[in-house]
């Protein structure tokens, strides 16, 4: 019996399918299709009437000065299910799939966030991708002490941060979520690298009735001011921190941006999370500041890869070349 692919482009069409991974839910769908410039795709690997496998892809259109621009990207490698395929089988026809539809379409196509860096590698090659090394923090919050391997300076200015007047929350009102994404739209105003979805993205992750949280909104307050918070999603064991900031330069004193991380940090050990991650935390052979400012936090950095694909033919061959 062969594998089988359906294409689903709008939530509402999905059927009731299997899994708990959000990256590849009908949850993070639904919030990427109301967000405005964004474009899911998810792909649903059937063998005979049994799902084994799918994979959810996002294309992002954006204003360049070259014109219009198209980048698909997907987050981790899929999600598979009992089958008499292999799982690499599986997401070989995926893959396939993805990369003759979007060669053209996209000017890049993006697989980030692997959990397993060696996965599929040799069907990424066969469809002319290329690797690039990319790391990942990662912290263990199930141990008896939450700070363990914290940097001291890092736990005093948490200290600091509560002790005078900073107040760690939720997002409890669409009212809630506009202000912070006012706060976090500013303070992503001077990252040239770091790209915010619309407003759309955040209200619908705070509005989902899910009988498990996809994710959530933290906000850190000040005399009922919102002056920091962060995203986070929730998939099986872990957390992951999509984005984070805060007004340090107005309120230096409270930490905001640290305090938007420790609230999500806590938030998940208290839920039962076993892990939280830092989505983005750069390339290894480049000074990043984001990530010097998470590895405070005491977690261990690892070393993944990404995979990519750029749309002209001679670039990719001399890319394939560089870092193959």
């Amino acid at each position: 019996m062969d594998i089988r692919l359906t294409t689903y482009y709008h939530a509402k069409d999905v059927p009731s399918l299997p899994g708990t991974n959000v990256f590849h839910s009908t949850a993070l769908f639904q919030a990427l299709e109301q967000t405005s410039g964004y474009q899911p795709v998810l792909l649903v690997a059937y063998e005979g009437d049994k799902v084994v496998g799918k994979l959810l892809c996002t294309t992002r259109s954006y204003f360049h000065i070259t014109g219009l621009l198209k980048k698909t990207y997907v987050y981790g490698t899929g999600e598979y299910f009992k089958s008499s395929f292999r799982r690499e089988q599986i997401f070989n026809e995926m893959l396939t799939y993805l990369t003759s539809t979007y060669r053209e379409k996209s000017f890049l196509i993006e697989f980030r966030n692997l959990e397993e860096p060696l996965f599929g590698y040799r069907y990424f090659r066969q469809n002319g991708y290329f690797p690039i090394r990319w790391l990942r923090v990662r912290n263990s919050i199930h141990h008896h002490a939450l700070d363990k391997w914290m940097s001291t300076s890092r736990k005093r200015q948490i200290q600091r941060g509560l002790k005078n007047g900073a107040v760690m929350d939720v997002a409890r009102t669409s009212d809630d979520v506009y202000a912070f994404f006012s706060m976090l739209k500013k303070y992503y105003s001077s990252k040239i690298n770091q790209y915010l979805p619309d407003i759309g993205f955040f209200l619908s992750l705070f509005s989902q009735p899910l009988r498990r949280e996809a994710g959530k909104i933290f906000l850190i307050r000040y005399k009922d001011k919102i002056i920091g918070g962060a995203v986070c999603l929730f998939s099986d064991d872990s957390a992951y921190l999509l984005f984070s900031g805060g007004m340090r330069k107005s309120y230096p004193l409270l930490y905001p941006g640290v305090l938007a991380v420790w609230n999500a940090m806590t938030y998940a050990r208290r839920h039962g999370y076993g892990h939280f991650e830092f989505m983005d935390a750069g390339l290894p052979f480049k000074k990043y500041g984001f990530r010097d400012f998470i590895l405070r936090f005491g977690g261990r950095q690892t070393s993944s890869r990404r995979w990519y694909r750029v749309r002209w033919p001679w670039l990719n061959r001399l890319l394939i070349k560089v870092y193959v």
